[in-house]
């Protein structure tokens, strides 16, 4: 018998975002849309539980990509040795995405690889006939509240969000933005749940379509 598949969906805003194409070297430089894992994380910073797994499916751009310059200052680990002694910084420059807005949904399914969840996850998992559906209700009811298991944030941890929760009467999605090609898109790096090794893949041929991007169904990649 096949489990039923449950939807979930938020809209979400901000001043900046940035969803890094990998091929952009020491310069990051944004996707003009998230990838299909930044969605995923997003849903899970919502709600985070190993027992189902949360599956986007679409976005819809409510808000024509607009390119712009940035630049901080880095003091992390990556910095080279010399910078790490002498506790200097450096500048990093980056092309980002500014006044965002997105309509984002996924599907939520349980979880087909029990026997990597850990033991509370499981005990939750045989509590509940659907799991799914207690993901969904429980979802919904922390969106509406502006609750969340973990700080959102679009791309960056210092762009946090304006808005996230239900879609709102006001928001349209940008029907007449003309398509955008995306030859190649990382889809994500640990892309078999819980507990996954690292294995970075891609999704190609994709188009941003009257201002929706849909993420490719893959089996091999849940």
């Amino acid at each position: 018998m096949l489990n039923k598949i449950y939807q979930v969906s938020m809209e979400i805003a901000g001043n900046t975002a940035l969803w890094t194409r990998p091929d952009c070297g020491d310069s990051p430089t944004s996707y003009p849309a998230p990838t299909y894992s930044a969605v995923r994380g997003l849903f899970e910073s919502i709600l985070w539980g190993p027992a189902v797994l949360v599956i986007p499916r679409k976005v819809e751009l409510c808000a024509e990509p607009q390119f712009h310059s940035y630049a901080t200052n880095y003091g992390g680990p990556l910095r080279s040795s010399t910078s790490m002694k002498k506790g200097t910084q450096y500048q990093l420059f980056a092309t980002v995405l500014v006044d965002v807005c997105y309509r984002m949904y996924a599907d939520v399914i349980p979880n087909p690889k029990k026997d990597k969840l850990p033991e509370s996850a499981i005990a939750w998992d045989r509590g509940t006939t659907s799991p799914g559906h207690a993901y969904q209700d429980i979802f919904n009811r922390r969106l509406r509240r502006g609750q969340s298991h973990a700080t959102l944030f679009l791309g960056w941890s210092e762009f946090t969000p304006s808005y996230f929760g239900p879609f709102r009467d006001t928001t349209r999605v940008c029907t007449d933005l003309p398509d955008i090609q995306i030859p190649s898109m990382l889809r994500g790096v640990f892309q078999n749940g819980y507990c996954s090794d690292y294995q970075a893949i891609y999704d190609t041929n994709l188009c941003i379509h009257h201002g929706v991007l849909e993420y490719p169904e893959r089996r091999d990649c849940l």
